[in-house]
């Protein structure tokens, strides 16, 4: 037996659910629902397809984007090559986290003028005119206190804020640092060591 204070609509519902035969009216009923219920698994199953394939391109275009090795804990790093054929290395600036590409061809580190603010750098003395692949533009020099990726750790690094670098958040890594280490390429990876003194 229902209880009293079921509303008219549930008790339909019910009486709906006991009987054997089901007339239109009470398929209408029911059919919004259902529709309902298909939109939102529909809605559900891109949301985790979604997740899933954002998970393997970052993966693919960053396979060192997991890799944590506490700085001095060893001396060397082994990082792999991404399809387009860049390292890419997580790392810190000032303490932030940061993602780097080592970048022979740049004289010095560069970053995208709008991080500077964020981790803690202030631009210094006038600004500068430099050549990138993308043609000569005004840039502002810094001083970063401490530069750190795998094991390595080095400290007051000249860089450039780069006012032309500001559609992503990438960090090329320039001979200023990469000349205090020794790189050996095999293949998809490449081993960086400290430079034997």
């Amino acid at each position: 037996m229902p209880p009293a204070n079921m509303g008219r609509r549930s008790l339909e519902l019910l009486i709906l659910m006991d009987s054997p035969q089901t007339t239109e009216k009470e398929k209408d009923m029911t059919r919004p629902i259902g529709r309902g219920m298909a939109w939102l698994a529909a809605l559900a199953l891109i949301a985790v397809l979604w997740l899933f394939f954002k998970n393997v391109q970052e993966n693919y275009n960053n396979p060192n984007r997991h890799l944590a090795v506490a700085p001095g804990a060893a001396s060397e790093l082994t990082l792999k090559r991404n399809p387009a054929g860049h390292y890419f290395v997580p790392g810190t600036i000032n303490g932030q986290p940061v993602t780097f590409m080592l970048d022979t061809g740049a004289t010095q580190v560069a970053l995208p003028a709008k991080l500077g603010a964020q981790l803690g750098l202030r631009p210094f003395g006038p600004p500068i005119q430099i050549s990138t692949a993308n043609g000569t533009l005004s840039a502002r020099m810094t001083r970063i206190d401490e530069l750190a990726f795998g094991p390595f750790v080095l400290r007051q690094i000249q860089a450039a804020l780069n006012p032309g670098m500001d559609g992503d958040d990438i960090i090329l890594l320039g001979m200023n640092v990469l000349k205090h280490l020794e790189f050996t390429q095999r293949g998809d990876t490449l081993v960086l060591k400290t430079l034997e003194q």
